[in-house]
């Protein structure tokens, strides 16, 4: 679902793809090769958002901010289910985790990957390729060129998913039983110990 607000119409890539149980309202900027998943909630009713190319927002987000702010997720930030930003700056190929909750006017750093369910107060600071977790979030070490290339990789992936969606994703009545030809499904990602594991 797509809203203007007060005359601001959303802007969305023809090569980006906004699912229809998303909602996406007014002042807002979606670049190139985005995924919005369902249940996903980005108000540009009181300020701007601009997601760059190929940033994924995920099922259930919420992106939104006080009044007269405006905020950016960079290239390739990488939004997990679930996560509110609210008012806060989000860099260039950061992975935040899901029901995490990122409050106003904090700056995530380049290259960080903030853990699931993490915690950011209002007015953090994250340096780049900063890896934080917990509840108030902390900066535990630096992200390892490993890290970010397994994250990058699974953002590759939500880069993928707009042309696939625009090409398979239909709206359907469901199977009353599975056929007996129904293919298997590819392992195409792996988790980040799965990744490394020996």
């Amino acid at each position: 679902m797509i809203y203007s607000f007060q005359g601001y119409i959303p802007v969305v890539h023809e090569s980006s793809f906004v699912h229809p149980l998303a909602a996406v309202t007014g002042n807002v900027i979606i670049g190139k090769y985005c995924y919005i998943g369902p249940g996903a909630a980005i108000r540009g009713d009181w300020g701007q958002i601009i997601l760059e190319d190929g940033v994924n927002v995920q099922e259930n987000c919420t992106v939104h901010m006080f009044p007269g702010k405006s905020i950016t997720l960079k290239e390739s930030a990488h939004i997990g289910h679930g996560a509110i930003i609210h008012g806060a700056n989000i860099g260039r190929n950061v992975l935040v985790g899901m029901n995490t909750v990122i409050m106003d006017d904090a700056e995530i750093g380049d290259e960080s990957i903030i853990g699931a369910m993490a915690f950011v107060k209002a007015e953090t600071k994250i340096p780049k390729r900063s890896l934080v977790v917990g509840n108030p979030a902390k900066v535990i070490k630096e992200v390892s060129d490993e890290m970010i290339a397994w994250k990058t990789k699974g953002t590759q992936l939500y880069q993928q998913l707009p042309k696939d969606c625009h090409d398979s994703l239909r709206e359907v009545v469901p199977l009353r039983e599975v056929p007996k030809d129904r293919p298997g499904q590819e392992a195409v990602y792996k988790t980040l110990r799965e990744q490394f594991k020996k």
